[in-house]
């Protein structure tokens, strides 16, 4: 019997006012999957990412995560979902405010009750130790580098130990070296933590690094899907303009 998807989304629709964004998009994501999804901007990658979460409200469609449908959910049944997933937001989203350390504890508290000292200062070293950044611990974000913040937000990403991981541009404004850095970096988490993920971007060096399957998005729906070398090949013009 084949599993369950650990994420299904079924004919969803998205629309701000006359502009409809989502026209009925159907996805699964398996367990252990990294899902890629490209598109040009404004073809609704991120709406679907934040649909996904309940951090936007679609207008019509069903999706289905840990096999319950959440689009009817009540906000505390909705909030024990997400608290198994972890969202990296494209520019990362750390608090100015806060050093490092204050911004993975305040996201641990917040997912977690009733932690101590001791175990808080233990999941913060072990999320910096897995993206390599014990040492900015006491940084504030301004002391930081564009590929040290998405650093970072991956580590507050994982700190709650996610079952699905959903990356909004994750290597967006950065270096090549940097973007692989962090590709390579999305890939050892799926390995240490055994996550699903979705990752937007525009990036196709780390859509081929990290993509064990890709979906192309053109006008709201899904025009293509496959692996990176086949698309690659595609006979159909406008997909093989991605891989140029």
């Amino acid at each position: 019997m084949e599993a369950q998807p650990i994420i299904a989304i079924k004919n969803l629709y998205k629309s701000f006012g006359e502009n409809k964004i989502l026209k009925g998009i159907s996805l699964t994501v398996n367990k252990g999957e990294d899902l890629v999804i490209l598109g040009r901007s404004g073809s609704g990658k991120s709406v679907t990412i934040k649909c996904l979460v309940g951090l936007l409200g679609s207008d019509k469609g069903k999706i289905e995560i840990f096999g319950t449908e959440i689009t009817k959910l009540k906000d505390d049944e909705l909030n024990k979902i997400r608290a198994r997933i972890g969202f990296m937001f494209q520019n990362g989203a750390l608090y100015d405010s806060m050093s490092v350390r204050q911004n993975l504890t305040f996201t641990l508290k917040h997912h977690i009750r009733n932690l101590t000292e001791e175990a808080i200062k233990t999941e913060i070293m072990e999320a910096l130790e897995s993206v390599g950044l014990e040492e900015a611990i006491d940084k504030m974000p301004s002391e930081l580098s564009g590929g040290m913040k998405k650093r970072i937000a991956l580590a507050r990403a994982i700190i709650i130990k996610p079952e699905i991981i959903l990356y909004d541009e994750p290597t967006s404004g950065l270096d090549t070296i940097t973007s692989r850095e962090i590709s390579e970096l999305i890939l050892s988490v799926q390995k240490k933590y055994k996550t699903s993920s979705i990752i937007i971007t525009h990036d196709m060096a780390c859509a081929k690094m990290t993509g064990n399957r890709i979906l192309i998005l053109k006008d709201g729906l899904i025009n293509a899907e496959g692996t990176y070398d086949s698309l690659e090949k595609s006979k159909d013009e406008w997909v093989r303009s991605f891989f140029i």
